[in-house]
């Protein structure tokens, strides 16, 4: 009686270890050129940006973060020739493509700064996605303040070696 009753427990408690071993809460989701724009002094918000691949098809669809009371996924488009700004519900992300979040673009918007962001330090952000099931994961992040975006991301202006050694004479 004693031995069944143990590995029902047993059993019990695999299943939901091996849950949490799939899923363990953590967005299957990768993040490259992550950096949050220094903020300047009186200044009440700022934005992150960053590239997520996603390795199944999720949905970006909130922002957690101790720096700030505001954090939202924003979307910036032309709409006629005024450039508009505004908060959208969830981003998608297909299984494998990279989707970029930069300047004047998608981007995370932190309102109501409780600090400047100073630059060379480091924000904690979370990350919150909804798979296809609804089931909720998270990719907790920190991101480095910086004056402008890494180069080699996403809208940085990266360098460019073209113009060097093809001079007129």
């Amino acid at each position: 009686m004693n031995m069944r009753r143990f590995t029902v427990l047993a059993l019990g408690s695999l299943m939901v270890s091996g849950a949490a071993l799939a899923h363990a809460d953590a967005a299957h989701v990768k993040a490259d050129n992550v950096w949050a724009r220094a903020s300047v002094q009186g200044q009440q918000a700022s934005g992150v940006f960053m590239r997520l691949t996603a390795q199944e098809p999720l949905k970006l669809v909130g922002v957690e973060t101790s720096a700030a009371a505001v954090a939202e996924v924003h979307e910036m488009k032309m709409d006629g020739d005024v450039m508009r700004m505004r908060a959208i519900e969830a981003l998608e992300l297909p299984k494998g493509v990279a989707v970029d979040l930069k300047p004047g673009g998608y981007h995370l918007m932190l309102q109501q700064l409780k600090a400047p962001l100073v630059k060379d330090t480091q924000v904690p952000i979370t990350l919150v996605f909804k798979d296809a099931k609804g089931a909720v994961s998270r990719l907790s992040l920190q991101v480095p303040v910086r004056m402008a975006a890494p180069s080699g991301a996403a809208g940085a202006g990266g360098h460019s070696h073209a113009g060097h050694g093809d001079h007129q004479h």
